[in-house]
């Protein structure tokens, strides 16, 4: 039975040893297509199975301006129709004002290479997912797995990746 402290309640021992916890990792990942899906799903799951979390969450976050981050089946023809879907609707050879070096003032750089399709296609997908961990394992559906989308490679790419949570006892 817990006591209450100042309107707090006081934790148990129990409690204690089952205290938040967390782990961080850096992903590193390279692509070797202008757009590709990236199955990030086996190294998270080793990540939520190396930290010792029992319940809690996983981010998974991208770092870069022309990523994704997405939760949908690894099925190849699936993955070629939003490819597909995407380039339809932003074409890598449309006119993007992004790609006006006369005109834009920002955020440049001397190797900048026109990729105006790449930042349009990275605005309609997320950039982080919030996933479940669950019985010290990350709660997936039976076909769900976590990609990373290249949109503008082949490029080196980093994921960020924290698992928060209840520790095991």
């Amino acid at each position: 039975m817990e006591t209450l402290t100042r309107g707090l309640p006081r934790r148990s021992a129990r409690a204690r040893r089952r205290a938040s916890t967390g782990r961080h990792a850096r992903i590193h990942v390279t692509t070797r297509h202008a757009t590709e899906f990236i199955d990030l799903t086996d190294r998270l799951e080793t990540l939520v199975a190396d930290s010792g979390i029992r319940f809690g969450f996983l981010n998974v976050q991208t770092l870069h301006t022309t990523t994704g981050i997405v939760v949908n089946e690894h099925e190849p023809l699936l993955l070629t129709d939003f490819q597909a879907l995407l380039e339809g609707a932003m074409p890598a050879d449309g006119r993007y004002r992004h790609d006006d070096m006369t005109a834009r003032t920002v955020n440049m750089t001397d190797a900048e290479r026109p990729n105006g399709h790449a930042h349009c296609r990275a605005l309609v997908l997320p950039s982080a997912a919030c996933l479940n961990v669950a019985g010290g394992r990350l709660l997936l559906g039976r076909w769900q797995r976590v990609f990373l989308v290249e949109l503008d490679g082949p490029r080196e790419r980093e994921v960020s990746a924290l698992v928060f949570g209840e520790g095991r006892q």
